[in-house]
C-alpha cells in the first residue's frame, strides 16, 4: 500500500472493544442483534453522557439566566454544533425534531406549501419509507399537484434517464429519495440526482435515516436542498431527528409548529416569527435527547469515525448475501452486491410468511424484522408481500451471520 493509500485507509474497527461498550450483550441469552436498521443498540458512552446532563446540568433552554439554565443552554447549543458538523453541516442550517418523519413533513408543510400548486409535479422513488411518500402524497392531494414515481428495477436500481425526463417536462418543484433504501439497500446516487434536478429548478429532499449511521455523509458536498436523519438509527437515543436546510431556504419557509420560543413578538392580534432556524422548534425542544445525540457522533468518530464503520458493514454484508446464497428457495431484494447497497439484507423463503420466520429466529434469540418495514408500496411493485430484514451494526460479526443461516434452516424443517 502506498503512504498515500496508507494514509489515507479508514481506521480498522476493533470489533471486540466495540461490543464490549454495549450492555444489551452481557444478557444471559446470547443476543444476536440484527436490526440496527429499525434502531440501534446504544454504548455506555451515550447512556452516560444522557444520564450525567439530566442529572446534574438540567434545565429548560432559552429560558433562564441561572445557573443549571446557562449550563443547560451551552449543552444543548453545542450538541447542535457536533450533530451539524458530523455530517458537514453547520447549525445555522440544523433543525432538531423529533423524528426524521417529522423532518420531512416539516419541509411538505412550509416549503412545499409554499411552493407546489395544482399543476406542479413532486417525484419520488417506489422505494421510499412511508415516512418520505405519505407526506407528498397528502400535499399533492392537497393542491393538486401530480406525484410521481421512479420505478424500481430487478436490482431494486432506478433509472436516472427516467428521471430526466419527468425532470425535462419542466413541471417537477421538488424530488425526494432515500439515499440509501430500508428494504432494499440500495444506495442511491443522491449527489447526482441533485446535480440533474438543480439543472432543472427543482428542489432536493433527502431521506439519509439508513445511510448516516453507515457510511460518510457530507451534506455541503452532496448539496440537496433537505437532508433529514435520525438519532435513534446513530447508536443514540430516539425522540430526536435531525432537518438540514440550505441557510438561502430557510427564510423562505412559514412555520410548521407555532407556540413558544419560536417568535419574535406576540401582540393580541398578530404574531412576528424569529429568524432562521428557531422558528422551526416550537416549544421545549429534545435536550436530553440532542446532548445523547452529540454523545453519539462523538462515539463513533471515537471508534475510527463513519468510514470505519463502513469499512466493517460492507463485508459483513458481503458475507451475509454469499450466505444467505446458499439457502435453497430464499430470494434477496435489492443490488446483488454488497458495494451497491447499504448494511441489510431483505429476503423471502419459499412457502414461509416473513412473520413466521421471525417468531422461529426469535426462538434462537437472533432478533430481525419482518414485514413491509414502512415501504407497502414497494412490496407491491416487486411482487412480494413482506420480506424478513436483517440489519447489521457495528457489533455485528460473522459468527452472527452464520446463526442467522442456522435459524432460517431450523425455520425451513419446521415448517418443512
Amino acid at each position: 500500500m502506498s503512504d498515500v493509500a496508507a494514509s489515507t485507509a479508514p481506521a480498522t474497527l476493533d470489533v471486540a472493544a466495540v461490543r464490549a461498550q454495549f450492555p444489551y450483550l452481557e444478557r444471559p441469552e446470547g443476543i444476536v442483534y440484527l436490526d440496527s436498521g429499525a434502531s440501534a443498540q446504544k454504548p455506555r458512552a451515550v447512556l452516560d453522557a444522557m444520564y450525567a446532563f439530566a442529572g446534574s446540568h438540567y434545565a429548560n433552554v432559552h429560558r433562564g439566566v441561572h445557573r443549571l439554565a446557562v449550563e443547560a443552554d451551552r449543552g444543548y447549543d453545542a450538541a447542535r454544533a457536533t450533530i451539524a458538523a458530523f455530517v458537514g453541516s453547520t447549525a445555522r442550517e440544523t433543525i432538531i425534531t423529533k423524528s426524521v418523519t417529522e423532518a420531512i413533513n416539516l419541509v411538505a408543510n412550509t416549503w412545499g406549501a409554499q411552493h407546489v400548486g395544482a399543476g406542479d409535479e413532486v417525484v419520488i422513488t417506489q422505494m421510499e419509507h412511508h415516512a418520505n411518500l405519505v407526506p407528498w402524497q397528502q400535499l399533492c392531494l392537497r393542491t393538486g399537484a401530480t406525484l410521481r414515481y421512479l420505478e424500481v428495477d430487478d436490482e431494486g436500481r432506478i433509472d436516472l434517464d427516467q428521471l430526466d425526463g419527468f425532470l425535462a417536462g419542466g413541471k417537477v418543484k421538488l424530488v425526494a429519495v432515500a439515499h440509501v433504501s430500508n428494504v432494499l439497500g440500495t444506495r442511491n446516487p443522491v449527489a447526482e440526482i441533485v446535480r440533474r434536478a438543480h439543472a432543472a429548478r427543482a428542489r432536493v429532499m433527502v431521506d439519509g435515516a439508513q445511510a448516516v449511521p453507515q457510511e460518510p455523509v457530507d451534506v455541503t458536498a452532496i448539496g440537496a436542498d433537505f437532508y433529514g436523519w435520525t438519532g435513534h438509527k446513530l447508536y443514540g437515543p430516539t425522540g430526536i431527528g435531525v432537518l438540514h436546510v440550505r441557510r438561502d431556504l430557510l427564510a423562505d419557509m412559514p412555520p410548521f409548529l407555532t407556540g413558544g420560543d419560536m417568535i419574535n413578538v406576540v401582540d393580541f392580534q398578530e404574531t412576528t416569527w424569529a429568524a432562521g432556524i428557531q422558528r422551526f422548534e416550537a416549544g421545549t425542544p429534545p435536550i436530553v435527547e440532542a446532548v445523547g445525540l452529540a454523545a453519539a457522533c462523538d462515539w463513533v468518530t471515537s471508534i475510527g469515525g463513519p468510514a470505519a464503520v463502513h469499512a466493517h458493514e460492507e463485508p459483513i454484508t458481503a458475507y451475509a448475501l454469499e450466505r444467505l446464497a446458499e439457502v435453497e428457495g430464499l430470494r434477496v431484494v435489492g443490488p446483488p452486491e454488497a458495494a451497491g447497497r447499504g448494511a441489510l439484507t431483505s429476503f423471502a423463503l419459499d412457502g414461509l410468511h416473513p412473520h413466521d420466520v421471525a417468531e422461529i429466529l426469535a426462538r434462537r434469540e437472533v432478533c430481525v424484522r419482518a414485514g413491509q418495514h414502512c415501504a407497502e408500496p414497494l412490496h407491491r411493485a416487486i411482487g412480494i408481500p413482506a420480506t424478513t430484514r436483517a440489519s447489521f451494526g457495528v457489533t455485528t460479526t460473522r459468527e452472527e451471520i452464520d446463526a442467522l443461516i442456522d435459524a432460517l434452516g431450523e425455520a425451513q424443517r419446521i415448517f418443512s
